[in-house]
Parts: structure tokens; sequence; C-alpha cells
């Protein structure tokens, strides 16, 4: 649409859509919006495209920084327009912007370090390891440059307690996993690996595993079977590229510990707040914007961690319901001082903290008794 078609459908129209392109970090994005929204609506508009909060983006336009109040058409930006994205260092979503791959740890590989492979692969054919493995019920694989599960780990059975095989280049879960069934522990973490690549109907049939971690993958979703996983405590699924979670974790009523950080997350499932045995919920740099009231419902949570959102709000009841809530981290949220004083049990939320910090249990947030957890002052 040329700059004439549309001033001349603004004539009869009280709005009209514009397609402007915002430069960014070496980037071109398109976008199409109403000359009647303001900056700060494109702002929260490039928010999941940047992975930048909307207060530390700065748009500048023919030379000027364009204002929050003002609206696209008073600021002169018409359609074809081009506007540059400038982004405040640490108002970052996810540390940056989103990129094609998840963040996983690199493998490199020297030729000293293909010499300690071959040491780890005479001591992978160790004849022994096997009877090792049954009598201490640990499997220990973890940094062996293993491409697959060995098949000896399936001879291990029932025996296996513990299976751990991060670090390598595993590309296959597949159904026999189901035959370590008694195991409670099972870390896949830093594998890349891919959401075809893990056959959920072996490693599902689980059912006294507590511990599942598959952190530092490519993960793009949580099937509905995890919900079958009833015995699960802690739940690890940090650094992979998944924008949602399942239904399903409802189920999970054992669950104590559930970090899914690092992702690309966007809303989180109402029916959480039936896991009322959530102990601690990290949710740090994701792509949210807000949580479900139901987050009330978890009357055992001790600690919240959403840095690194775009989050403007938090649950009317988490102050009043959360009675053993001590931690909040809001670090880089849109969140201010001002909201917080406004929900109804802040002030004994504080208390608990402050009370907390000067018994010295937790050094993780604060460094005095003030709140700085992530909230702005003003």
């Amino acid at each position: 649409m040329s700059k004439g078609e549309g001033e001349g459908e603004g004539e009869g129209k009280s709005s009209v859509n514009i397609n402007i392109t915002v430069k960014f970090s070496g980037r071109s994005i398109p976008i199409s919006i109403a000359n009647d929204s303001t900056i700060k609506d494109l702002k929260s508009h490039l928010q999941p495209l940047t992975n930048v909060l909307p207060r530390g983006q700065k748009l500048i336009f023919k030379g000027k920084l364009l204002v929050d109040a003002m609206t696209v058409k008073e600021s002169e930006v018409m359609n074809g327009a081009k506007l540059m994205l400038m982004a405040s260092q640490g108002l970052h979503q996810g540390g940056g912007p989103i990129l094609k791959e998840a963040q996983t740890r690199p493998i490199s590989r020297t030729e000293n370090d293909y010499k300690k492979s071959d040491a780890r692969t005479e001591i992978i054919m160790d004849k022994n390891r096997l009877e090792r493995w049954k009598a201490t019920g640990i499997v220990a694989l973890a940094d062996c440059n293993l491409k697959a599960i060995p098949d000896e780990v399936w001879d291990c059975g029932s025996s296996a307690r513990v299976l751990d095989v991060k670090n390598n280049s595993i590309q296959d879960v597949p159904n026999k996993i189901s035959c370590l069934n008694s195991i409670l522990k099972l870390f896949l973490d830093a594998n890349g690996i891919s959401d075809e690549a893990i056959h959920w109907e072996g490693l599902t049939s689980l059912k006294y595993l507590t511990v599942l971690s598959i952190s530092q993958n490519h993960l793009t979703t949580l099937p509905s079977a995890l919900g079958s996983l009833t015995s699960l405590r802690q739940l690890h699924v940090t650094n992979n590229k998944l924008t949602s979670l399942p239904n399903e974790i409802g189920i999970l009523i054992q669950l104590e510990v559930l970090k899914a950080n690092n992702n690309r997350i966007t809303t989180v499932p109402a029916c959480i707040g039936e896991c009322n045995s959530l102990i601690e919920v990290e949710l740090s740099a994701n792509l949210l914007s807000e949580l479900p009231e139901t987050i009330g419902n978890l009357h055992n949570l001790k600690a919240l961690y959403l840095s690194n959102n775009g989050l403007k709000c938090l649950p009317s009841t988490l102050f009043k319901e959360c009675l053993q809530l001590t931690t909040l981290d809001l670090h880089n949220t849109e969140i201010t001082m001002d909201v917080l004083r406004q929900f109804e049990g802040w002030e004994d939320f504080d208390e608990r903290r402050r009370s907390k910090h000067q018994k010295q249990l937790d050094f993780r947030v604060v460094s005095s008794a003030a709140f700085d957890e992530g909230a702005d002052k003003n």
C-alpha cells in the first residue's frame, strides 16, 4: 500500500494498518500495526520478536527518539517507514534475541580429547561394568562421547536406579528404556535431543521415576504422556525451545520442583494450580506476559523465579494464599514496587522475606534487608 493510499483510507477511518520495518541486531523485522496504536503498543508487539522488554527498547525514527505515549501517526511514522531499535543492556528476556538453535554447551574435540575418548572407550568396554552397574544401581555414562545408549544398559533391568548420560551426543531414547522399570532418576541433559528422538511411550512407563532432567536440548514440546509419570518430584527442562507446558502437568501432584527457565514459553496452563506439592518454580527468561490465577493454589510454594519476562502483574492471590513464599525474583520484568504494594498479603510476604534474610538462610536474591528482587523502586 502506497503512502497516498494509506492517507486516502485514513480520511474515512479512525485506524489504518501500515507496514513498517524495524532494524535490530542486524535483522530487518517486518511489522504490521494500526497507525492509532501507541509507541508503547509497538514495543509490546516487538517484545516476543526480539526478546527485549518494552522498557528496555529505544525506537528511533529519522534521528528522533519515539515517545511511548504518542501514537504511530502522531510520531509521523508512515507506511513503509524504517525504524531502528536499540536495546538497553540487561533488559533482555532469555539473555538476548531468539536464536534458531537452543543454547547448548558446545563439545569441541582436539587431538588430546580424542586420546581421552579412546581411554574412555577402554573403560566402557570393561567387561565388569555391567556387574558394577547392577551392584550399585548407578549407570554413570556422562561425558563419554556416546552417540547411543549402550545395549548393556538395558541388561541392568530392574537393578538400575540412576541413569546418567548427560553431556553426550545421544540422538535416540528408545522404547526399550522401559525395561529399567525401577529407575528413580534419569539425566539426559546436553545431548542435542530433538522431539522425535524421545520415544515417550517407553519413558512414561517408568512409574517410579522421581527426577527427570532433559535440559540443554532442542525440545519444542512436551507430550501429554508426561502426565503418566505420577511419581515425579523434579522436572528439569531448562534451556530448550519449549513454547508451552502440557495441561497434563496438573496430574503431577507429587511434583516439588519445576525448572523451565530459558525457553520460549508464552503461557502457563491454569492446571498448574493442581500441583499442590510444588515448592520451587523457575520460569525465568521466557516470554510470559501473565500467570494464571491458580498459582495462588500452590500453598507449599517457597520460591518463584520470574526474571526476564514481560510480566506486568502477578496473580491477585499470590501473597494472600501462598503463605510459605519467601523468595520472589522479578528482575527485568514490568512489575514495579508500586504494583506490589497494592497486593493483599504483600506486607506479610515482605516480613517473611526479611526474616529469612536475617536468618541468613538464602543469599541468592538479596544483599540487604530492603526488597531488591527486581521490582523498580519507582
